[in-house]
């Protein structure tokens, strides 16, 4: 089988390849460049593995006039640009100790060894300069049942790295045929490891639920997530029993932070900035609020107060109703018509604040319809000093 796709074919491409193959080196493309050309699907990051040392490939790049960048020297990574796409590139590798974060590794000059210490058999393929794939382990045919399987002992892979029991839900989602299911030798070792969790970062942690929750249909994944434990460990309290509804209603698929709205819980175990903390504890509050839309719209804008609309749609079971995504549109363009010079004099400091919040909420009570003179009345009826 061969793979014939620009990234690969481009000159920029080749000349990388040919450096290290005029040096005396073998030079594979690897990962999820491979798998993603053999799925029809875009391929970002272009990862290389060879059997030169990070000295050497350093060395090799540099003669032939490449930018070289030593990103992870230390583990056998470097990064070479070639016409502004950047390459990283690694030597063959073999795990000599791990400790379910990190592993110590010696460098190899055998690509089957290289292959063994990956996650997932989809995850092993390589290609050469001319799209020729290289499969030590068998993964191809994985791929083509779109089968997401551990390589070799399912245990042995997660206690090396115990993110890979992350991945494990997230590349069924997004790689696995349905209708296939979990890998059920895969599913009972994420479950009975699941205590793992514990020792990775926020950050890695955030990152893979982020990816997760942006596949095109997360739900099942997230379904044995919960069924196994596990979800409750990543997210306390979450409930993933209304995501079916949200990607069945959902126009735009792919929002990580309305799904991740809709299944709640404590996201403090998530390395979340604080936009995207602003944005999902929002999502979540209007979602879960008794107001209507056209509120919705002025308090937080159309968008967010339309995907906040799918999220209680989703939770209420309900079909989303067109009429109401057009209120809500409504809210966050009209323009609310008074201001506090329309109260002065007579009205100053905190009851002009309470007097002005008095008028608005009946302003969005009547959908923008109360007239100015309405708004005046009740401002100055307000009750609150």
């Amino acid at each position: 089988m061969r793979i014939t796709d620009d990234w690969l074919t481009a000159s920029r491409a080749q000349a990388v390849f040919t450096a290290l193959n005029d040096a005396g080196y073998r030079a594979l493309a690897v990962g999820g460049c491979v798998r993603n050309a053999l799925l029809g699907v875009p391929v970002s990051d272009i990862d290389l593995a060879t059997n030169a040392t990070p000295d050497r490939v350093m060395d090799v790049a540099e003669a032939d006039g490449f930018k070289v960048v030593p990103t992870g020297i230390d583990h056998g990574t470097v990064t070479v640009i070639s016409d502004g796409t950047p390459y990283e590139i690694t030597t063959f590798r073999r795990d000599i100790d791990t400790d379910g974060r990190y592993a110590t590794v010696a460098f190899s000059d055998d690509v089957t060894e290289d292959a063994a210490r990956r996650d997932f058999t989809m995850n092993a393929l390589y290609a050469d300069a001319s799209g020729v794939i290289v499969d030590p382990l068998g993964g191809l045919d994985d791929l083509r049942a779109r089968h997401v399987r551990f390589i070799g002992d399912p245990v042995a892979r997660i206690t090396e790295d115990y993110l890979r029991i992350l991945r494990f839900f997230r590349f069924t989602a997004w790689y696995g045929d349905p209708a296939l299911g979990l890998d059920a030798d895969g599913l009972a070792a994420c479950a009975d490891h699941a205590e793992g969790l514990t020792r990775l970062s926020r950050e890695r942690v955030g990152l893979e639920i982020r990816k997760l929750l942006g596949a095109p249909d997360p739900a099942p994944a997230l379904a044995a997530m919960a069924q196994t434990g596990i979800l409750q460990r990543v997210l306390p309290g979450a409930d993933a029993t209304a995501l079916p509804v949200l990607i069945h209603l959902e126009a735009s698929p792919g929002d990580w932070t309305r799904r991740l709205a809709l299944l709640g819980g404590d996201t403090s175990g998530l390395r979340l900035s604080k936009k995207e903390m602003r944005e999902v504890q929002n999502l979540t509050d209007a979602a879960r609020s008794d107001i209507s839309p056209f509120a919705m719209g002025d308090i937080y804008g159309r968008g967010l107060a339309q995907d906040a609309m799918f999220v209680q749609a989703a939770l209420l079971g309900q079909d989303i109703d067109p009429a109401l995504l057009a209120e809500a549109r409504d809210g966050a363009k009209a323009d609310f018509p008074l201001s506090a010079s329309d109260l002065m004099p007579g009205l100053s400091g905190p009851a002009l604040g309470s007097a002005l919040d008095a008028a608005r909420t009946l302003w969005r009570s009547t959908r923008g319809r109360a007239t100015h003179a309405e708004l005046i009345a009740a401002a100055r009826a307000d009750p609150k000093p």
